[in-house]
């Protein structure tokens, strides 16, 4: 999302206008508000129904082109507690909290763990930036969905002091079945054949890369908003998945495949999709598809990658 200043500051003095001029009407539930989906499906694991939660890049966006709304931003003033990324993606919020007069109870994401930049590796499309940003994409790796959890469960404690046994209860049930993921990957990754996988995308996944020990390459970097790609981007790849005898190449969610059809087209290998889990289909959100579902299937995908 681009913004300029002036637009995003007048909106800032209607939300602020307009929270102040209708007030929140009186609530038993504390108002938690997430910006993309896997921080609203941690919350929910946490918190069931104790709290109301609330999602702003509704099933179905792609959000990295999200654009909040006036509604959005005020639904995010009037939140009790606000659970965001932290990063490039929605680097809008970190701007509305800081012009904000009031002092908004909020957790992002990239504080609840250790980071790693974005990098830029061999073929990859574009050059590499002179001074790299954190990447974002922390819930990724199972490894890093378990403190994510446990620091929001923190938060959540401190918003709902009286629901703290409930609320450490469910997140030690969620974090067992992520620790049991986490073993089931390794358990794969001792018996792998290969060590290398191509993404014919942009590239969500260092934190589940950097994990298990895999060697990378992509089209694109991160969150990068490049939507060509360079044939010489393509040739290379092709040229890696020939060379590495790789049976297959990933794409992510929402993806038009096109990089990654014409990859197999040239080198007979098979696509698999890898979720990053950044939202989900308005079909798999009603279904009550999980990011624990997401990361079980991406755990078939990589059984395939590495052999």
């Amino acid at each position: 999302m681009k913004r300029t200043i002036a637009l995003l500051l007048c909106a800032l003095l209607l939300a602020a206008s307009f929270a102040c001029a209708n007030p929140a009407e009186a609530k038993d539930r504390p108002v938690v508000v997430c910006t993309i989906f896997p921080q609203y499906d941690f919350i929910r694991q946490i918190a069931g129904d104790r709290v109301e939660l609330r999602l702003l890049a509704k099933p179905g966006t792609e959000i990295h082109g999200f654009d909040p709304s006036l509604k959005e931003m005020t639904e995010i003033l009037n939140a009790d507690l606000l659970v965001y990324v932290g990063g490039e993606t929605d680097r809008w919020v970190s701007d509305l909290l800081e012009k904000s007069d009031r002092t908004l109870n909020a957790v992002a994401l990239i504080d609840l763990v250790d980071t790693v930049d974005e990098e830029h590796v061999e073929g990859m499309q574009g050059r590499a930036e002179d001074e790299p940003e954190a990447d974002e994409h922390v819930w990724t790796s199972p490894e890093n969905a378990i403190r994510i959890t446990e620091g929001l469960c923190d938060a959540l404690c401190r918003l709902l002091p009286d629901e703290t046994d409930a609320l450490r209860a469910n997140a030690d049930a969620f974090r067992k079945e992520l620790e049991a993921l986490d073993a089931e990957y390794r358990a794969v990754m001792q018996n792998a054949k290969r060590m290398t996988v191509v993404f014919a995308e942009r590239f969500p996944f260092r934190y589940l890369c950097e994990e298990l020990g895999l060697t990378y390459y992509a089209a694109l970097p991160g969150c990068s908003s490049n939507e060509e790609v360079a044939l010489s981007t393509v040739a290379f790849l092709i040229g890696r998945v020939r060379e590495e005898q790789l049976p297959g190449v990933f794409y992510i969610e929402f993806s038009d495949r096109k990089i990654a059809d014409t990859i197999a087209k040239a080198t007979g290998c098979e696509t698999w999709l890898l979720h990053s889990c950044h939202n989900v289909s308005r079909e798999d959100f009603e279904a009550g598809v999980t990011c624990l579902d997401l990361m079980r299937q991406n755990l078939i995908s990589i059984k395939k990658a590495v052999g």
